[in-house]
C-alpha cells in the first residue's frame, strides 16, 4: 500500500491519513489516549478550581488589607495631636494633618523640612537636648516648647518621642496645651 500513495501529493497523503484515523477510531486501537485525555482534563479541572480557591482568599485577604489602611489612615491623619515622624538630622519624613496645622503650613510642604527650624528660639536648647536624648537612651522622652519661626510663635506644646526601627526615626507625638497656659 506505501508504493501506491504519493507522499508528494497533499490531497492524497491527507486522504490516506484520515482514513486510518477512522479506522483506529473503529478498532480502538489505542485505548489508552481516550484515558489519558480524560485524565488531563480531570487535573486541568481541578487546577482550575484551586486557582478559583486561592484567588478567592487572596480576595478576602486585600479586602482586609484595605480596611485596615482606611482605619489606620483615620486613625493617623485626622488624629487630635500631632504625628511627626524625622530623621537622625530632624527632617520630617511624616507628618499627619494636625501636625500640619501646629506648624502653620500644608501637609506636604513641610515634608523634608527640618521640625527645628519651627522650633521658637527660646525653646531650642531644650527641644535639642531632647532629640539628643531621645538618640542616646533609645527610650521615650518629652519635653515642652514653644512652635514658632520668625519670631512668630505658634503654640506650646507638649512632645513625646521614641526612637524606632532599623533606620532609626524619631516618632513624635506633640499636643498643643497653649489653653492650659498659667
Amino acid at each position: 500500500m506505501n508504493k501506491e500513495i504519493d507522499f508528494t501529493d497533499p490531497q492524497m497523503l491527507r486522504k490516506v491519513a484520515e482514513q486510518k484515523l477512522i479506522e483506529k477510531q473503529k478498532t480502538g486501537s489505542e485505548p489508552g489516549v481516550d484515558i489519558e485525555v480524560k485524565k488531563l482534563l480531570h487535573e486541568l479541572q481541578v487546577h482550575q478550581i484551586e486557582l478559583e480557591m486561592q484567588n478567592e482568599e487572596l480576595q478576602q485577604a486585600y479586602d482586609t488589607a484595605e480596611t485596615a489602611l482606611k482605619k489606620y489612615t483615620m486613625l493617623y491623619d485626622f488624629a487630635p495631636m500631632g504625628y511627626f515622624t524625622l530623621d537622625h538630622d530632624g527632617r520630617i519624613c511624616e507628618l499627619n494633618f494636625t501636625g500640619a496645622d501646629m506648624l502653620g503650613d500644608r501637609r506636604f510642604s513641610l515634608i523634608n523640612s527640618n521640625f527645628k527650624l519651627f522650633v521658637s528660639e527660646e525653646s531650642k536648647a531644650v527641644f535639642n537636648k531632647f532629640f539628643k536624648d531621645v538618640y542616646i537612651t533609645d527610650a521615650k522622652e518629652s519635653c515642652k516648647v514653644m512652635l514658632g519661626y520668625d519670631n512668630n510663635p505658634l503654640c506650646l506644646v507638649y512632645i513625646e518621642g521614641i526612637v524606632t526601627g532599623d533606620n532609626k526615626e524619631c516618632l513624635l507625638s506633640a499636643v498643643d496645651i497653649s489653653s492650659f497656659r498659667k
